[in-house]
């Protein structure tokens, strides 16, 4: 059978591509920045435009979702200096566009990551539906924490592959494991918090994969 087309929306560090391609997939990544390993198959554009070109699979890593997620909705009714309410509800317009595109694209197979949603946001997405599942890097051996809720249509949730035992609060080993949302505020700070592990991007490539295979053979 022909390898699974499948396309990585919003990543910019090759990790989920890498993934499918090492699988034998024909895997490209897409991203308005170029790819942290100037890979040949990554395409530097909106995602939205090339949703239409016949992939089995769409995967869609890290959308802009600052003003969807239920942590951030003060800021839309009280911006954070030098901010007006009106760019914060405009900013969520986008957002919730994208995630739009995304969740109703013409691809059989759709996850979207992103963390959980506000009221305003939920409203704005054509045919919403909450999140399959919230994964963590240490179900699949990751010594880390940071919550990834899945969107997904027509695809199975993760099935841990390596669940580690989380050390306890306040320990040394806690403050290490958290050391994603202990990010200091700066420039990279977006890189850092939106990191992809290798272990759930191998998740989604066997598992996913096999899905999707073992469904176009059916």
């Amino acid at each position: 059978m022909k390898a699974l087309r499948v396309l990585v929306g919003c990543e910019t560090s090759g990790e989920v591509r890498r993934a499918f391609l090492d699988r034998g997939h024909d895997a490209w990544s897409c991203d308005l920045l170029p790819a942290d390993d100037r890979s040949n198959r990554h395409m530097q554009c909106d995602v939205r435009d090339v949703l239409d070109d016949g992939w089995d699979l769409l995967v869609v890593m890290h959308p802009p979702c600052t003003r969807l997620c239920n942590s951030g909705v003060r800021w839309l009714h009280t911006p954070p200096p030098g901010r007006t309410k009106a760019e914060m509800w405009a900013e969520l317009d986008d957002g919730a566009a994208l995630f739009s595109a995304c969740w109703n694209a013409p691809v059989p197979r759709v996850a979207v990551e992103n963390p959980v949603m506000h009221k305003h946001a939920k409203a704005l997405i054509e045919n919403f539906q909450p999140a399959a599942q919230t994964v963590q890097p240490w179900w699949f051996g990751e010594e880390a924490f940071k919550g990834t809720g899945l969107y997904l249509r027509d695809l199975p949730p993760l099935v841990a592959t390596n669940r580690l035992t989380p050390p306890r609060r306040g320990t040394d080993d806690h403050k290490r494991w958290s050391a994603i949302h202990r990010a200091p505020p700066g420039p990279d700070r977006w890189k850092t918090r939106s990191k992809t592990f290798t272990g759930i991007a191998l998740a989604m490539a066997d598992q996913w994969g096999s899905y999707a295979m073992e469904d176009l053979a059916a």
